[in-house]
């Protein structure tokens, strides 16, 4: 099983495209071409955690259903259908030795910053510049696909340390 994070897919919403400025011509188009990429890279093994804003309405099921592999959901500011579900608005994850903690919002400290944990956001599709060990998985912020965990160790290589981060003195 291989793990793969998104955010900001906006399923159903036709404002988005005139708000972040997508390359779409409608709603439509952007739907099919996210799912695409989406099934491109995730196989039915797979989970994907997805940090909020997956889709305005009640049609998350419609969604979520022609997208491969198992999901996840972390509560953003406009999903309205997580509502009265078991829902968390902060994941603690650790895989192959790396703590990370995803969240719809980009935070300046978050859990095990200072030994340079990953903090992965949505929220600001792609205008709020990472610090530290951070990444915006926002489908706007990565042309419109998820990604792995494998695509995240060589981002996060390039990355600089969190600001916060205790260096053992020796």
């Amino acid at each position: 099983m291989a793990y793969f994070f998104t955010a900001d897919e906006h399923y159903g919403h036709a404002n988005i495209i005139s708000y972040c400025n997508r390359p779409f011509k409608s709603v439509y188009e952007m739907d099919e071409e996210i799912i695409t990429r989406h099934n491109e890279l995730v196989s039915d093994d797979d989970l994907t955690i997805h940090a909020g804003d997956f889709t305005l309405g009640k049609e998350a099921d419609y969604y979520r259903e022609r997208l491969n592999g198992e999901h996840f959901f972390i509560m953003g500011s406009h999903d309205r259908w997580l509502k009265g579900r078991n829902i968390t608005h902060l994941l603690e994850k650790t895989i192959e030795g790396q703590p990370i903690v995803v969240c719809h919002y980009a935070m300046r400290v978050w859990p095990r910053s200072h030994y340079n944990s990953w903090q992965l956001y949505g929220h600001s599709h792609g205008r709020l510049p990472p610090i530290g060990k951070q990444w915006d998985v926002g489908v706007d912020n990565n042309d419109f696909y998820p990604l792995s965990f494998e695509r995240l160790k060589k981002i996060m290589v390039g990355r600089p340390d969190n600001p916060n981060l205790v260096r053992e003195s020796g």
